[in-house]
């Protein structure tokens, strides 16, 4: 019994499961590529050539494509899959994939299919990087989870599976989304803000005009999470009742200028030179209750 076969060409390589297999040519000399599926990895070459030779054959094997344990993405978009997929995944395995994305950016993470053993194989979803995470998802069982949001640019998600059941595991596809700028804190009373960026993980800072006090935070920062928040209440500044004064110039209010002065105030200043210096006071702004309020400088 004998077979009879072309010496001009290869045979037609078969598409990988799970990839796609790019160009139609298989003379001597053609190339052949391979890609794999979202998801999954390639393993083996993306290229083959076709050989010269008695019998025609490729350079390298056929590759396939694998969802492999765990992994590190940086896109913007993505699929993650379970060891195995569309199989079962096997037995005893610690995986572990990171999502990191630009600063401001969050993920959406939505389950296409999810099945493991419940309880004991189990997919844990985290918010944030190793040492500050919140897991915001510990699934489980044969039930296809709701969607996750991750407020955080960077996410991991980490699976377990012992020794005993093995499912079909899952199929998450992700999609970045830009987070919300924390609030505006202008037009900041009595002071001004320094920095204009109010996007997550960016810090601005607030100083005063003469003659006002900063109360509360110099700095703040914007916090990751689904609503935008600063990670102190906006600090404000406000004329006190009385005070220390050693600057060579400076500004005195009143109590809460430019409102009106609280009732019942007894405040004092204390304006303090270097000796062979002498103190020039400017009355710009002088209104009070007659008799009743006054001013005294001795």
């Amino acid at each position: 019994m004998f077979l009879a076969i072309g010496l001009d060409s290869c045979p037609e390589p078969q598409t990988p499961s799970s990839g796609i297999k790019i160009g139609d040519r298989y003379m001597v000399g053609d190339v052949v590529s391979f890609q794999c599926d979202q998801g999954y990895s390639l393993q083996g070459h993306s290229h083959i050539t076709c050989m010269p030779g008695p019998v025609r054959r490729w350079n390298y094997p056929i590759p396939i494509c694998l969802a492999q344990c765990g992994g590190a993405m940086s896109d913007f978009s993505g699929v993650i899959l379970s060891p195995g997929f569309p199989g079962n995944y096997p037995s005893s395995l610690d995986c572990t994939w990171t999502i990191k994305l630009p600063i401001g950016f969050g993920v959406h993470l939505q389950f296409v299919n999810f099945s493991t053993e419940t309880i004991h194989d189990y997919l844990e979803v985290r918010s944030g990087s190793s040492e500050t995470s919140t897991v915001i998802g510990r699934l489980s069982g044969p039930q296809i989870p709701s969607s996750l949001f991750s407020t955080t640019h960077e996410t991991s998600l980490y699976f377990h599976s012992d020794y005993s059941q093995n499912k079909q595991g899952f199929h998450i596809v992700y999609q970045a989304y830009q987070l919300q700028s924390c609030p505006d804190p202008r037009p900041f009373r009595n002071g001004f803000v320094i920095g204009s960026d109010f996007t997550v993980g960016q810090t601005v800072s607030f100083e005063c005009f003469p003659g006002y006090t900063l109360i509360g935070n110099p700095a703040l920062t914007c916090l990751h999470g689904l609503s935008r928040n600063w990670n102190h209440p906006l600090p404000r500044c406000e004329a006190l009742c009385g005070g220390n004064i050693t600057a060579m110039n400076g500004t005195i209010y009143s109590p809460g200028y430019p409102d009106e002065y609280p009732n019942f105030q007894d405040c004092l200043w204390l304006v303090r030179v270097p000796p062979g210096n002498g103190i020039y006071i400017n009355f710009t702004v002088l209104q009070t209750e007659p008799i009743y309020d006054f001013i005294t400088v001795w």
